[in-house]
């Protein structure tokens, strides 16, 4: 059983999460600036995008990392921006109105409450939220996500590579650079807990999937209650 635990506001484990984050500063662009421009195809304009690049300081997609490959930034070329943009929409945390993104009153009860926001968004994004609406071959990953998540806080507790993920999920390990078991379950389950903040990953540029090592964070254990915690050493729990 898959059971979250309410987040106090205050809470610091909350600075692991990439999109409280960067959703927070939104929020405060908004309040500052007014709501947001949009282009005729309802994407935030560049001007915006540019300024999240820069703000939201994302992990492996830094503003440095997206202006190598782009000139100008839109919407889609940040990924998790369009991400956000569509979850808030989702979620009616925010809305479309006179060619605008402005924050709805649900959205506006969010503000500075970083604890609410994050029970909000987290299941809806993890469970919920469409992973696979870019991908060349939608390939769902095998397996759900209360054997995921309650596999992960057992093995990830001290750390795991993703080839050990892998073999611990599917039992054997691809000799091929384009493993699609591993690249199914890094799109579909590990990068959305990376971005909520549930896990962090630490991997070099340039180095595959594999030899990434995924730790969870203290959100984790603040934010999760799950059926093998009594199977995780007391001794090195956060």
């Amino acid at each position: 059983m898959i059971e979250f635990v309410t987040v106090n506001d205050d809470d610091p484990a909350l600075a692991h999460s990439p999109m409280v984050r960067a959703i927070g500063k939104t929020f405060a662009y908004i309040a500052e600036n007014g709501p947001i421009g949009l282009t005729p195809s309802k994407a935030f304009k560049r001007v915006f995008v540019h300024w999240a690049a820069a703000e939201f300081d994302w992990p492996r997609l830094s503003e440095a990392e997206l202006f190598s490959v782009n000139k100008v930034l839109n919407e889609m070329d940040f990924w998790p921006l369009m991400d956000i943009h569509d979850t808030l929409i989702a979620l009616k945390i925010g809305r479309h109105y006179k060619s605008s993104f402005r924050l709805t009153k649900a959205g506006q009860s969010l503000v500075d409450h970083p604890g609410r926001l994050f029970g909000v968004i987290t299941p809806f994004y993890l469970f919920e939220f469409d992973h696979l609406r870019f991908a060349r071959m939608p390939e769902q990953p095998r397996g759900n996500w209360d054997v995921f998540l309650n596999v992960l806080n057992v093995e990830a507790e001290n750390g795991i590579t993703g080839r050990d993920i892998d073999r611990v999920f599917y039992g054997t390990h691809s000799t091929e650079q384009y493993n699609r078991d591993l690249v199914s379950l890094y799109a579909q389950v590990l990068r959305p807990l990376i971005w909520t903040g549930l896990l962090a990953e630490h991997r070099n540029m340039g180095e595959w999937v594999e030899d990434a090592v995924f730790t969870k964070t203290p959100l984790w254990h603040a934010a999760l209650r799950l059926d093998t915690d009594d199977m995780v050493k007391p001794a090195i729990r956060h």
